[in-house]
């Protein structure tokens, strides 16, 4: 007579369906961790350097799921380049970030994609991200000109300010979607029309297609 199997015990099942890492990568001074903080705290303060690479987590639901969204904040000093390109490989998304009041920040970003293309997987999803859209007085960086190069690369993009806390949101939500789209588990309420939470605006996803929506005004 076969002895009974005992039951194994388990653990509690994760507070959420979906796990996904994000890096945040740009110049230094743009904004990175004013935009996480904004988004996983909903709080603005002062602009402070990045040492290094540091990361924050906000659990928000999505599709009727709940996304556990990882977001790895990186220092723009060339310096902790090293330290930055062993995150690439385990992200689903990087955030290509850049102060529209600084031309440098922006002419620097096909260096930031070039690390993307060389040590992130092939299907990384990335996004732009013009910071500092408040500031229009000093705008150095042309919305057009941001929009013909997303077009360029195939890339998402949008302008938002951290300190007003506009657009940030909709990049995060856009940015988390198209990740889930390549995803076999995606939630097939997928395709139905998307009313978010905390937007100012609605639309109907179309796979495939590029947003330059969420716009300053």
């Amino acid at each position: 007579m076969s002895k009974p199997q005992l039951a194994v015990p388990r653990g509690p099942a994760p507070p959420y369906d979906f796990q996904l890492q994000v890096v945040m990568v740009g110049e230094s001074s743009v904004g990175k961790t004013c935009i996480i903080n904004r988004f996983t705290e909903d709080k603005y303060e002062d602009p402070i350097s990045t040492v290094g690479i540091d990361f924050k987590i906000r659990i928000f639901e999505m599709y009727g799921k709940r996304i556990r969204l990882q977001i790895w904040d990186t220092a723009g000093h060339e310096k902790f380049n090293t330290i930055t390109t062993q995150y690439y490989h385990r992200a689903d998304g990087v955030l290509l970030v850049y102060d529209i009041t600084r031309e440098h920040t922006f002419v620097s970003i096909p260096k930031w994609l070039n690390q993307v293309d060389v040590y992130a997987s092939h299907d990384v999803e990335r996004y732009l991200l013009g910071n500092k859209c408040d500031q229009e007085v000093l705008r150095e960086v042309p919305r057009e000109r941001a929009e013909k190069f997303a077009v360029e690369y195939n890339i998402n993009f949008v302008e938002v300010s951290a300190k007003t806390n506009t657009g940030i949101e909709h990049a995060f939500r856009d940015l988390v979607e198209s990740i889930l789209r390549k995803r076999p588990d995606a939630p097939a309420m997928m395709d139905e029309r998307i009313h978010l939470n905390r937007g100012d605006y609605e639309r109907s996803p179309q796979p495939g297609t590029k947003s330059c929506s969420g716009r300053c005004v």
